[in-house]
């Protein structure tokens, strides 16, 4: 059997939160030129650590007692140039599976904000195949069928040939079972997505804390 490596991106390739902190930085560089603003970045990973999501520079403007507009600060964060590294063991994989087995990129989330990701990390080359979610629209981010089914048709291989490998169960393992993928978790201690119960059917196949720990005898590695 020929099989075909699915990936997902934030939290399986590199850590999400180096991404959410460079964006804080970009941020706070942007608010120091244009308005003389201090410590909005350190601010808003304080927040970030201890547990805040969502409304973060609302509350980091509303420590330092400044106001801003906050959609022009979130399309400063989505549009910069994140500085973000691989995981050492994304690195590993690559090296392990060139010219043995196809990859294929699966990612929610904004476009151009994945895509940016995808050049800052240099990853690009090592896919046959990169779908964004977002390219077809907000309704077809996981869990839709949608782009499972772009990669089943660019990779033109059967259903049980496929491995996908996310970091959350809340969306990434219901469909592609559905569909007869093996499913990999890969949890990872300090991980944005933390999980601490997965609902019945949204689990994986195996679960591993690195991806190291994929049973590459399985799949003739």
């Amino acid at each position: 059997m020929s099989l075909a490596l699915v990936l997902d991106l934030d939290d399986t390739l590199y850590p999400e939160r180096a991404y959410n902190f460079s964006g804080f930085r970009a941020v706070g560089r942007h608010l120091a030129a244009q308005r003389g603003i201090s410590g909005f970045a350190d601010c808003c990973v304080a927040l970030f650590e201890s547990g805040a999501r969502g409304d973060i520079f609302d509350q980091a403007l509303a420590r330092l007692g400044v106001t801003a507009d906050v959609a022009e600060l979130l399309t400063v964060y989505r549009e910069h140039a994140p500085e973000i590294t691989l995981f050492e063991d994304a690195r590993t994989l690559f090296e392990r599976v060139r010219g043995k087995l196809p990859l294929a990129l699966l990612t929610d989330g904004y476009a151009a904000v994945q895509r940016r990701k995808v050049a800052a990390l240099g990853i690009a080359d090592h896919f046959a195949a990169r779908v964004f979610s977002d390219d077809e629209g907000r309704e077809a981010w996981k869990p839709s069928p949608l782009p499972y089914l772009r990669v089943m048709n660019l990779l033109a291989q059967k259903a049980e040939e496929f491995i996908y490998v996310g970091d959350n169960p809340a969306k990434d393992f219901v469909t592609a079972r559905k569909l007869g993928w093996q499913t990999v978790w890969v949890c990872r201690p300090g991980a944005v997505h933390q999980v601490e119960a997965v609902a019945p059917g949204f689990e994986a196949d195996i679960v591993i804390e690195s991806l190291t720990g994929l049973p590459w005898h399985r799949y003739g590695l």
